[in-house]
């Protein structure tokens, strides 16, 4: 039995797909900045040298970084409110696990971007009479950003393929506009066909850019 496209239906319900992109682009940034952040902060407390701060940091990166998004997300939404005795709102719950899930990643590119700068170079900042700050500011960070965009680019993409999870806690990203669609045109082939080609033309250019930069800084 032959299957026969039909991709008419699917056009009819595209501002669903609209908002569903503006969603989990909107997610995406929002994640992504957020775990930078927090990723910079775990970065900063690991390195301290106060343990009351690096091991919790590092535990925290580890127990993020070894357990799926997935259920990351359904116990921040399911799990969370009940141990805080709080309320979260289904977007506040993902943007919450997604930001956490990435910044263990972010904070993993940050530590070994600057433990990738030679010795020598923290060195001769310091005999320089340097202050940390300064240090880090016009010597260290310079250096090691370069060799961080790529990753920082890469995780980006990750996180950007991590958003379709939130549907799972009814956050109207594009995956759930799609199942929506699907449910509305019983055309669900036709739905998930769109939604990977949406991906592809928003992930593509991104996945290439990360990799122009890689071999920019090999180059």
């Amino acid at each position: 039995m032959t299957y026969k496209w039909d991709f008419g239906p699917i056009l009819q319900y595209w501002s669903l797909f609209r908002i569903g992109l503006e969603y989990t682009l909107g997610f995406t940034v929002a994640s992504a900045i957020v775990g930078m952040v927090a990723g910079l902060l775990l970065t900063l407390a690991r390195r301290s040298g106060w343990k009351i701060l690096s091991i919790p940091a590092g535990a925290v990166v580890e127990i993020f970084r070894c357990t799926p998004a997935l259920v990351q997300l359904v116990w921040c939404y399911y799990a969370l409110p009940i141990v805080l005795g709080i309320s979260l709102a289904p977007a506040t719950a993902a943007l919450l696990a997604l930001s956490l899930y990435g910044a263990a990643f972010y904070s993993e590119i940050f530590r070994a971007g600057l433990d990738s700068i030679d010795r020598g170079q923290w060195d001769a900042a310091a005999a320089l009479g340097m202050p940390p700050f300064t240090m880090m500011r016009r010597v260290i960070v310079p250096q090691a950003l370069r060799r961080m965009t790529a990753p920082l680019v890469s995780q980006v993409v990750l996180q950007l393929k991590n958003t379709s999870l939130i549907s799972v806690v009814t956050v109207p990203d594009l995956v759930y506009q799609g199942q929506m669609v699907a449910s509305a045109t019983y055309k669900p082939l036709e739905v998930y066909t769109t939604i990977a080609v949406i991906y592809f033309l928003i992930l593509f250019p991104l996945t290439q850019g990360a990799r122009l930069l890689e071999r920019r800084r090999h180059g």
